[in-house]
């Protein structure tokens, strides 16, 4: 660490960072909020579509017994890809889904089960909502790395540069006024001495 000058350009220095620091604080703080405003949202999303996971499977219950035929679904449809798009939260890029994309093999309509497009539709829209799901959780895990390295900002304002800055200006100003003093009495002292110079001059 660099030696910290005593010297009134030093202080203009410090003074001007302590400046900076306060300025760009508040911007930091409200960044952290908005970072966890978003997290509690997607947390909301994300609660949300387990409620329509959890409506579909009732509907999907009241086909049970005929679910209960020797048919694989699997075989008939899966999941391709998931598609997303690029957007942005507090600054951050996060993914956005778009759709996903099925693997899809045709079937013989009037071979197969009656409840047979009733079930691949059931597991088309389970498959998607796993896939927003999955999306939404790209973004909480992007948006709370965001959220630890503003924190850690905040931290290092709030805890370290603020008060380190704080502490350098009254070391110097505290010096500078010493200095000060010193002058005044130091230039006292040899404003007296002259004047008791002159008057021993003086001739009786």
């Amino acid at each position: 660490m660099a030696k910290l000058r005593l010297t009134k350009n030093e202080l203009k220095k410090q003074k001007d960072s302590l400046k900076r620091f306060r300025q760009y604080l508040p911007t930091l703080i409200l960044k952290k909020q908005q970072l966890q405003a978003e997290i509690i949202k997607l947390n909301g999303e994300i609660d949300k579509i387990k409620q329509e996971k959890a409506f579909l499977k009732a509907e999907v219950y009241k086909w049970v017994d005929v679910f209960a035929e020797k048919q694989d679904l699997k075989d008939i449809i899966s999941l391709k890809t998931i598609e997303t798009e690029k957007g942005n939260i507090a600054g951050i890029d996060i993914p956005v889904f778009v759709k996903a994309v099925f693997n899809e093999a045709e079937y013989d309509i009037l071979t197969s089960p009656l409840w047979q497009d009733f079930g691949v539709e059931a597991v088309k829209k389970e498959i998607e909502l796993n896939s927003r799901i999955e999306v939404l959780r790209a973004q909480q895990e992007a948006v709370r790395e965001e959220l630890r390295i503003t924190t850690q900002r905040v931290n290092l304002f709030e805890k370290v540069m603020i008060p380190e800055t704080k502490g350098k200006i009254k070391k110097i100003q505290v010096y500078l006024g010493d200095m000060q003093t010193a002058s005044v009495v130091t230039g006292k002292i040899a404003k007296s001495k002259i004047m008791k110079a002159e008057k021993e001059k003086v001739p009786v």
